[in-house]
């Protein structure tokens, strides 16, 4: 089996279920559901930050990354969660120059709520389609004028980059991704063994 090295970023005040939801969904994928007890996942998943040590996500819960951005390994994929911490991190040059090598190498780049903010400082989203938390739509379409913001749709693909809506929608965006690399079958039975409804409309829901 051919694993996918997906590569989540961490740093302080991140939104816990923007990167915990893409982490379930591509820790729980399985190729074979009938071997699902025997087989690991399509997706080798890590979790990267600036710096050793615990990250205090929001709400206080602490998280201990795999990898330093010195010492994280080739990837695939890298996914750019949102939060609070967002907005101090906008003016983190070492994490966007970080992020902004990295997108150079993986197939798939991605960015939950207002991950996509950071993608789109980063100068990544440049005349492309992308969305974010419907509370940032307003901010990122003043921020980056050169990016069509979606205001309607849960998940937006503009050829190798995926951005999502808030929160939750990761789940969804995860869920696309499989698609991508393991087919629709193979999403359809991971949602539905995480006993979350498959993405049949890619509309936003508030």
């Amino acid at each position: 089996m051919i694993r996918h090295r997906v590569g989540i970023l961490l740093f302080p005040d991140v939104e816990v279920l923007d990167f915990c939801g893409p982490y379930e969904v591509f820790s729980v994928t399985r190729l074979h559901e009938e071997r699902r007890r025997t087989e690991p996942s399509p997706f080798e998943v890590v979790l990267v930050a600036e710096e050793p040590g615990p990250v205090t996500a929001t709400g206080g819960l602490r998280v201990i990354p795999d990898h330093t951005f010195d010492t994280c390994p080739t990837l695939d994929l890298l996914v750019v969660p949102g939060g609070w911490g967002t907005r101090k991190e906008l003016a983190n040059d070492a994490l966007l120059a970080w992020v902004t090598e990295r997108a150079k190498q993986v197939k798939t780049l991605a960015s939950v709520c207002t991950g996509a903010l950071l993608l789109g400082q980063a100068g990544l989203l440049d005349g492309r389609r992308a969305t974010t938390h419907w509370r940032s739509l307003e901010r990122m379409r003043d921020s980056f004028p050169s990016v069509t913001v979606e205001e309607t749709l849960r998940v937006v693909e503009d050829g190798h980059i995926l951005t999502s809506a808030g929160i939750s929608a990761g789940i969804d965006l995860a869920l696309k991704v499989v698609m991508r690399y393991c087919g629709e079958a193979v999403a359809r039975a991971t949602a539905r063994h995480m006993d979350y409804p498959f993405p049949e409309s890619n509309q936003r829901r508030v």
